[in-house]
Parts: C-alpha cells; structure tokens; sequence
C-alpha cells in the first residue's frame, strides 16, 4: 500500500479530533566482515507507520510495520484507545497545518545505484589491503535509501527521500588496533584507496606510544573529533532548557558568548550536507545562523516552547561550521607543542547548567613540536566547555564532511583540559 492509500485509510476512519502520521521506509544493503572474512549480507526493506491522535488534548500513538488493512485497523484502534485512557497533556499542540516545503536534493543517484556486489568487492579489497599490511581488519559496509512521510489532519503533507553510504574499518595488527570510518549521501566522493592508506599510516605511527602526562595544551581537533564534542554541545543549545535557566546559554541570545572565530549554521546551501526538508513534527527547515562570529543568534525551539513565547519554531537539521583553510602543517606551526587528537569517545556531561563535558579520545593522539609530529601518545580523558573552548580557538582548517550532517573544519584550539590518562 502506498502513502497515499495509508493517508486515505486514516483520513476515512480516525474519529480523534486531531491526527499526525508519520511514514518511513528503508531500503537497506549491509556486509558486514570480521577478521578479515565477510560474515554476514543484510539487506531488505522495512517500513515504519507511526500514529499519534488526540482527543481533547488526549494523546495516544502506536506504530505498525507493515500496511495491510488489518494492521491499520490495528494501528488506529490503539492510538484512538490510548488517548482516551490518557491524562490531558498540558504541552499539548495542535498538529502542524499546510505549509510551504523546501525542495532539497538528498538521494544521490549514485548511490542508490548501488548493487550488493559493489559492496561486498569494497569489503573485498580492503581485506584485500589488510592482509597485505599483515593484519585483520573488521567492519561495515551499507547502503541505505531512506524515505519519509509526514501527514496531519490540519492539511501537512510532505515526503521526500534521501541515500546514504558508509563504509567503517578496524584494524588490528600485533597490540595496535585503530578505526577509520566515512558516511556521506554522495557514494562518489568515496575514495577506498584514500580511507585504506589512512588506515594503515594510523596504525603505523601508533605501533610505538611514549607516555604523556594530562594537562592543559594546545590540540588540533580533527573533524570527526570536533562533530562529537559540539553535538553534545549542541544538544543542550535549546530555547525552553535555557530560558528556564537550565544551560548555560540562558539570557545569551544576541551577546558575544562564543571565540569570535567560530560559527554554526544549518544550511541548504552546502551541496554536501544531508538536509532534511522538515522535522518529524513538522518545523520546516530554514537558513539558520545559530552562532556567527561568537555571537549567539539563535536557539532551537520546539512548536509548544515557541507558542509559549510567541515565537518561531526551529531545529538544528545540520552543522556547518566555516573554516579558514589552514592545513594541520601550518597549525602545528602556530604554537610551541601540541597534541592532535583523531576522534572523541564515551562523551557525557558533568554540569548542564556549566554546559561542562567528559570524555576520552580514540583511534590517535600524537605529540608534536616545533611545527612537526614527534611520535604517538597513550589516550587521555578530557574535562572541557566547548563554549568557553570555542574563545581559544588560535585557526582552523578547511571545512571537511565529518558525516552526512556535518561540514566543519579541524581546529586548534590552546589549553585543552586534559585531566587523566586512561587504560585503553
């Protein structure tokens, strides 16, 4: 059954005064390899119904799989069921009406394209390359084409459709093990050979580590490492928490809260970027400065918070964060010593309302001086404020994708808190 027969079904039967139905759909191809053997191909599509209605500010929802009458009877009976079981929810808004949805391009061609076989030769060739460089390698490789649909009562009706393509490696060799990953929607920006070579020059220069004591220092952040730190950030970055005064952002909109060389937008207008047209309750996407040049312009907000305070509702739908361009060479250049870190693990928060986090780095840390590398160092467990780093950010690199949803640039940034060594 199509969505416009499931939309149909609901529109004729559901006696809820309000109504919002959200469809998905994937079509997935995933090989998955160990130790330098393909272990498992998955692949199918899969559908998701999900229904919420209202009676009286009474919500109830439910979620089937599949789109034959007898699960929709199903799938409306209990939402309808529920909802009038339910207390009256206080936060309750109508579902969203008609509205003007931007036309984004997310489902690359290529890529959907993709056959199995292509997958499993990439799989393949780097075991291919393992074996060459005498270790196991292990990982994923997966396709997805992914659709969406929202629809209300009130008149929203929207889909659109979008790809995406990753391919992840861990490699082992001796006591080293290391990982490297890519995800994009675009499969022709992929480069194996690139992702393979990188791979192994990790695992190279992390055969040998000399033991580094935690402290404050400069860090060069690498792209996957920043996009970890800052949507950690980013998911305290919301209007309702802030105004009452839960995160540190409150009273700040509008005042020079961040370094003056860091902003972050979400945007359409980066053709590599995953841009999702609407949310799944309907805020349709915008050009959104939400920081620009460490003034703090915008927060999200969600649609009750935004009728609360005559407001506009907004999501952070992607990260774009522009980047000066200077390469990792020139950066070591600018101070004495460093550190540059390769990616950001097991991140948690330590004080909300100080916006303060934890974490550990992963997959490379190396010790520089004098403008080059030196050697490889054991990993360490940071305390930090990404805002409070944001102003000690000394340059930044050219904005790289760091995944389908985020374009930002390697930054160097002084007195990065280290406060322990770990383990592993």
């Amino acid at each position: 059954m199509n969505s416009e027969k499931i939309v149909k079904y609901i529109q004729t039967n559901c006696k809820a005064d309000d109504w919002s139905l959200n469809i998905s759909e994937d079509d997935s191809h995933e090989t998955r390899f160990a130790q330098n053997s393909i272990t498992q191909h998955i692949s199918g599509a899969t559908k998701e119904i999900s229904l919420s209605v209202s009676f009286d500010g009474r919500k109830g929802s439910c979620s089937v799989n599949q789109d034959n009458e007898e699960s929709l009877a199903y799938l409306l009976k209990t939402a309808e069921d529920i909802a009038k079981l339910a207390p009256v929810d206080p936060e309750f808004v109508p579902s969203e009406g008609k509205k003007d949805i931007p036309e984004v391009d997310n489902c690359d061609p290529e890529t959907k394209a993709l056959q199995p076989k292509q997958l499993v030769d990439i799989v393949q060739t780097s075991i291919n390359e393992a074996k060459k460089f005498g270790a196991t390698v292990s990982g994923l490789t997966e396709k997805h084409i992914r659709s969406d649909g929202l629809f209300t009562k009130n008149g929203f009706a929207g889909e659109f459709e979008y790809s995406d393509f990753g391919h992840s490696m861990t490699l082992r060799k001796e006591e080293v093990e290391t990982k490297v990953s890519y995800e994009a929607k675009k499969f022709a920006d992929f480069n194996l050979k690139d992702l393979c070579d990188k791979l192994q020059h990790q695992a190279t220069t992390l055969a040998v580590k000399q033991n580094f004591e935690p402290q404050k220092i400069a860090v060069i952040l690498r792209p996957v490492a920043l996009q970890e730190l800052l949507w950690f950030m980013g998911w305290m970055m919301d209007r309702r928490q802030s105004d009452e005064g839960f995160t540190p952002f409150t009273d700040k909109i509008g005042k020079p809260f961040f370094g003056d060389k860091f902003s972050w937008y979400s945007t359409m207008q980066q053709p590599q970027l995953l841009s999702l047209p609407y949310s799944s309750d309907g805020i349709i996407s915008e050009e959104i400065p939400w920081i620009e040049k460490g003034i703090l312009k915008n927060l999200p907000v969600s649609r009750y918070w935004a009728k609360k305070i005559n407001s506009k509702p907004s999501s952070a739908y992607n990260m774009y964060i522009p980047g000066e361009g200077y390469t990792e060479e020139e950066m070591m250049k600018m101070v004495p010593r460093g550190l540059i870190v390769n990616t950001f693990w097991y991140i948690r928060s330590v004080d909300t309302k100080a916006g303060e986090f934890t974490g550990t780095t992963r997959d490379g840390v190396w010790y520089f001086e004098d403008g080059k590398i030196k050697y490889a160092v054991n990993n360490l467990r940071f305390n930090e404020i990404p805002h409070d780093a944001t102003r000690r950010i000394i340059s930044t690199g050219k904005s790289e994708l760091a995944s389908p949803s985020s374009l930002l640039p390697a930054m160097l940034i002084d007195n990065f808190n280290f406060v322990d060594r770990t383990t592993f």
